[in-house]
C-alpha cells in the first residue's frame, strides 16, 4: 500500500495544471460523493442531513452544522476525512456501511493537501437542460477548419529560408524586433542531433560538418543550404530517429509496463507496443494511419501475417492504462476501463478533455453528457486484452491477444515441459471440482434448511484459494500451446461478439447505478453540422474503424494542428499553442495562429509526414538563431513567444543518460530484445526488490533509455530524477525542474559513477598527452574546445592526485555540469 500512496502523490506532482488538478477531481472525487454522498447530501436529497451539502464546492467549504467539510491544505480540520476514515465514532461516512478502501481515502487526502480544486462553482449536479451552446462552440478558433492565411509582407523577406520563417519574421517586425544571429555550426549540429536522435554529434562529425558549413558558405548561400540539409536527411533516417521521436509518443500514449494504482502488476507484454511506436516513427507512418492502426488495427485488413501482427500490437494503445484492478464490481470497473480510454484518445488525438462530461455537460468546452457516452458506446463494444491474472492483488484477469507465427520473433515469455502443462490442467480440474463440489453442498444444505454459518468462514477461505489459485494457473497456461511452447502474444483490444455490439446508456451524474437513456455512437456534437458528415456507425462492429478513419480525416480540424504542435513544442522547448494537451477554451491560445494553420495544412497535404514537419521546421531561420541573450527584447518579450531567440532547454532524462553512454563509449545502439519486465517471475512490482538479478536503481542497461523498464510508481532512478513524464497520464509537455536530488544524483550515483570510469578509460587510449586529453573530452561533452582558461584548471586539477582516480572524478565532473545537460 505504501508503493501505490507514493505513486498516487507522484502522479498528482506530475499533473499540476488546471486542467489536470480537476480532471483528478473529476476522475477520482466527484464519482465517489455521488456513489456515497449525494443521497443524503445533495440539493436532489431535500432537506440535507446535518445541513451539509457536497454537491457545490461552497457547500462543502462552509459545511454543516459540525463546521467546514473540507479545509483545502488542511487534513486535520477537513470534517469529511475524518468521517471517511471513521476517527469519530459518531461520524462515520458513508453510515452503516463499511469504510471506503485505502486508495480512494488517500485520493481524498491528496486532494484536500493540493487545495482541494473543484469546478463546480455555484453550480448544483444537474445534467439537463444544458447550457452549452454548440453553435458558439464551433466558431471556437480550434474547432474551425485550418487554411492557409498567406503570410505578412515582410521588409526583409531575404532572412527567411523556409515559407514558416515568414509568419516569424512578420510578428516580429510587427513588434518592432528583429531575429537573433545564426548560432555557430557546432551548436546547431549539437541542438540537431539531440533533437533529432537524443544523442551528442562525435567529435570526428562535428569537424568534418564544420568543414563543410565553411565550404558551402564560401560557394553560395544555396550549398550551405544543400550540406545542412544533407545533414538533416541523414539523422532522420538513422534509426535512432524512432528511437528519439518514438518516445515523444509513448509519454503521449501513456506507455507503461506495470498497471499501477492500488494493484502494481506488470504489463510483460507491452514492450510490443514500444516497438512498435520506435519502428512506426522509423518507417514514417503516415500520421493518419498510425492512428488507425492504434485505435482500430484489429479491424484493418492486413496483407500477411505480419502486418496482421502489427496491426493488433498498434492497439496496445488502448490496453495500456492504469486500471483498479482491486475494484470488487465488474460494472465499475468496466466503467472506469472505458472512460480512461475515452480520455485518453481525446487528449492524445485531440488535445480535448471530452471524459470530464462523464458525470455532467463539460464547464468549459461544447462537451455534452451525450457526446461522451456516444464514444463509450464504441469503447463498450470492445474487449480489452492487458494480461493480469486474478490473484490475491487483482479481481480482474485481462488474457493477452495470440499473434501469428513470425519467423525469428522475440517470444520473452518460457516455454512449459508437456508434462508440466498436464500438471497444471490437472491441478485446474481439480480446483474446479472443488468449487463445484462446495457449491454443491451449499445448496443441498440451504435446500434442507440446515445451519452452516459454524463452517462460513473456512468455506469463504476455501472459495478465495480456489479462486486466487485457478487465476495463476489460467495465467501460466494462456502463455503456452497444448504442447508447452511459448505463444507470441500482445496487448490489444479487439470488437465484441457482433450480437453484443450496442449503444451505451448515459449515467445520470456519471453513476452507474442510476442508468439513463440510451446514447447512440458517435463523435462529439460540436464537429459535426455545418455541411459536415459525422461518421455512420455499423450495426455489428464497434466504430473504432469509422472513429479512428474521422481522427485522421480532414472532416476533423485538430489532429492536425495537435500533431503539428507536439512536434513543434519538442524542438523549441513551447508549443505555438503552450498548453499542447489542452486545445479548450481553458487552454492558451496559439503565438502564431497562422503559422499553426499553415503547418497543419501543409502536415496533412504531405501526407501525414512527420518526417516531413521536422524537416521543414529544423532546416527553418527560425530554428538557426542563437539562443543568445538580448537585454532590449528579453524586456520587451521575456517569454520568447515571438521566437526573437532560440530557446535554451535542458536535455531529458531519456538524453542525458543516453549522452553519458556515448561519451564514456559505453552505449549498446542495437535494439534490445523484450524487456527486463518480460523476464521477471510473477506479476507483482512490488516484488522485484527480492530479485537480486535486478539492479536496485533498474538501471543496468548499456542500451538507449528508451529500452528501460517503464514500471508505474517504480521507475529507474536516472528517468525518475530528470522529470520522466508520469506514465499514467497523457502527457506531451513533460515539467522541468532543478533540484538537490539532481545535484546528489549526478555526483553519487552508481550509473553516473560507472559512465566516469568508462570515459576516463576511453580518454587514456591512444591519447598521450594531458592536454590532447582534456580537449577531446570538452568535444565529447560540449562539442567545443576548452578556452585558456579550462585548460589551466584543469591540468592544475589533474595534477592533484593519483591518475587513474583523478581522471574518474574530472570526468564525472564535466558529466555534472550544467553546459552537459543543456542543449542551445
Amino acid at each position: 500500500m505504501a508503493a501505490s500512496l507514493l505513486g498516487l502523490v507522484s502522479t498528482w506532482a506530475d499533473d499540476t495544471s488546471i486542467e489536470g488538478q480537476v480532471r483528478f477531481f473529476e476522475a477520482r472525487i466527484r464519482p465517489v460523493l455521488v456513489e456515497h454522498c449525494y443521497e443524503c447530501h445533495s440539493a436532489e436529497a431535500g432537506k440535507a442531513k446535518g445541513g451539509l451539502v457536497v454537491d457545490t464546492r461552497e457547500g462543502l467549504l462552509k459545511g454543516g452544522e459540525g463546521g467546514a467539510a473540507v479545509v483545502p491544505g488542511d487534513l486535520t480540520r477537513s470534517r469529511l476525512l475524518i468521517a471517511v476514515k471513521h476517527l469519530e465514532t459518531d461520524l462515520e461516512m458513508p453510515p452503516k456501511n463499511p469504510k471506503l478502501p485505502a486508495g480512494v481515502i488517500a485520493d481524498f487526502e491528496n486532494w484536500i493537501k493540493h487545495g482541494a480544486p473543484d469546478p463546480r462553482v455555484g453550480q448544483v449536479v444537474g445534467h439537463h437542460p444544458s447550457s452549452i451552446d454548440l453553435e458558439q462552440g464551433r466558431q471556437f478558433w480550434s474547432c474551425q477548419p485550418p487554411v492557409i492565411v498567406p503570410p505578412p509582407p515582410v521588409h526583409d523577406a531575404a532572412w527567411a529560408r523556409r515559407p514558416l520563417d515568414l509568419y516569424v519574421r512578420g510578428k516580429l517586425e510587427e513588434a518592432g524586433m528583429v531575429p537573433s544571429a545564426d548560432a555557430s555550426p557546432a551548436i546547431w549540429l549539437r541542438r540537431l542531433h539531440f533533437d533529432l536522435v537524443g544523442l551528442p554529434p562525435s567529435p570526428e562529425g562535428t569537424a568534418a560538418f564544420v568543414a563543410g558549413w565553411e565550404r558551402s558558405a564560401v560557394i553560395s548561400a544555396a550549398a550551405l543550404e544543400a550540406h545542412l540539409a544533407a545533414t538533416v536527411d541523414r539523422l532522420l533516417a538513422s534509426p535512432q530517429f524512432g528511437e528519439r521521436w518514438g518516445r515523444h509518443w509513448l509519454d503521449v500514449a501513456r506507455f507503461a509496463e506495470s498497471n499501477g494504482r492500488e494493484s502494481n502488476l506488470t504489463f510483460p507484454h507491452a514492450w510490443r507496443y514500444r516497438d512498435y511506436v520506435i519502428d512506426a516513427f522509423n518507417a514514417d507512418l503516415p500520421y493518419d494511419r498510425f492512428l488507425q492502426e492504434q485505435i482500430a488495427g484489429d479491424l484493418l485488413p492486413a496483407a500477411d501475417d505480419a502486418e496482421r501482427a502489427r496491426q493488433l500490437i498498434a492497439t496496445g494503445f488502448l490496453a495500456m492504462g492504469a486500471k483498479g484492478l482491486n475494484e470488487m464490481s465488474k460494472a465499475q470497473f468496466t466503467a472506469d476501463l472505458v472512460d480512461e480510454q475515452v480520455d485518453t484518445v481525446t487528449r492524445a488525438v485531440l488535445a480535448s478533455s471530452v471524459a470530464c462530461a462523464r458525470c455532467h455537460d463539460h464547464k468549459s468546452d461544447p462537451y455534452r453528457m451525450e457526446d461522451y457516452y456516444a464514444l463509450v458506446g464504441i469503447f463498450r463494444s470492445t474487449r480489452t486484452y492487458y494480461g493480469t491474472w486474478i490473484d490475491s492483488e487483482s479481481n480482474h484477469g485481462g488474457e493477452l491477444l495470440r499473434l501469428p507465427n513470425l519467423p525469428g520473433e522475440v517470444i520473452p515469455n518460457k516455454s512449459l515441459r508437456s508434462q508440466e502443462v498436464a500438471n497444471l490442467k490437472a491441478d485446474l480440474a481439480t480446483l474446479n471440482r472443488e468449487e463445484e463440489e462446495q457449491n454443491a453442498m451449499v445448496k443441498r444444505a440451504m435446500e434442507e434448511g440446515r445451519d452452516i454459518s459454524e463452517d462460513s468462514f473456512k468455506l469463504m477461505q476455501n472459495a478465495i484459494r480456489i479462486y486466487w489459485s485457478r487465476g495463476g494457473i489460467e495465467g501460466r497456461l494462456q502463455t503456452v500451446d497444448e504442447e508447452g511452447r511459448a505463444l507470441p502474444l500482445c496487448m490489444g483490444v479487439t470488437d465484441v461478439e457482433p450480437d453484443k455490439v450496442q449503444d451505451a446508456v448515459l449515467m445520470e451524474r456519471g453513476d452507474i447505478g442510476h442508468p439513463g437513456q440510451k446514447v447512440p455512437r458517435g463523435v462529439p456534437a460540436v464537429f459535426t453540422g455545418q455541411g459536415k458528415v459525422a461518421p455512420t456507425m455499423p450495426a455489428r462492429q464497434s466504430g473504432r474503424l469509422e472513429l479512428a478513419c474521422w481522427l485522421g480525416s480532414r472532416e476533423n480540424p485538430l489532429t492536425a494542428r495537435v500533431m503539428v504542435n507536439r512536434i513543434w513544442r519538442q524542438l523549441f522547448g513551447i508549443g505555438l499553442v503552450r498548453t499542447v494537451d489542452n486545445f479548450g477554451t481553458t487552454g492558451e491560445l496559439p503565438s502564431h495562429p497562422g503559422l499553426l494553420d499553415a503547418l497543419a495544412v501543409q502536415f496533412m497535404e504531405n501526407g501525414w509526414s512527420v518526417k516531413a514537419v521536422v524537416r521543414e521546421i529544423v532546416l527553418s531561420r527560425t530554428y538557426r538563431q542563437s539562443a543568445g541573450y538580448r537585454a532590449q527584447a528579453y524586456e520587451q518579450d521575456p517569454d520568447n513567444r515571438l521566437l526573437w531567440r532560440m530557446r535554451s532547454r535542458r536535455l531529458d532524462a531519456e538524453a542525458i543518460r543516453d549522452a553519458m553512454l556515448a561519451v564514456s563509449g559505453n552505449l549498446d545502439v542495437s535494439r534490445r530484445r523484450g524487456s527486463l519486465v518480460a523476464e521477471l517471475d510473477g506479476q507483482s512490482v512490488s516484488l522485484i526488490g527480492f530479485n537480486e538479478k535486478i539492479p536496485a536503481d533498474l538501471d543496468g542497461s548499456r542500451h538507449r533509455s528508451v529500452y528501460l523498464p517503464v514500471l508505474r510508481d517504480q521507475l529507474p532512478d536516472a528517468l525518475q530524477t530528470f522529470d520522466f513524464a508520469e506514465p499514467s497520464l497523457v502527457t506531451g509537455d513533460r515539467d522541468v525542474t532543478n533540484n538537490s536530488l539532481q545535484a546528489l544524483y549526478l555526483l553519487n550515483g552508481r550509473f553516473v559513477r560507472g559512465q566516469a570510469e568508462g570515459f576516463a578509460s576511453r580518454l587514456s587510449r591512444g591519447v598521450s598527452s594531458t592536454e590532447d586529453r582534456i580537449r577531446l573530452a570538452f568535444r565529447l561533452c560540449f562539442t567545443r574546445e576548452p578556452d585558456a582558461a579550462e585548460m589551466r584548471l584543469a591540468r592544475q586539477y589533474l595534477e592533484t592526485g593519483m591518475q587513474t582516480e583523478v581522471w574518474t572524478a574530472f570526468c564525472q565532473a564535466l558529466l555534472a555540469t550544467a553546459e552537459f545537460r543543456i542543449v542551445e
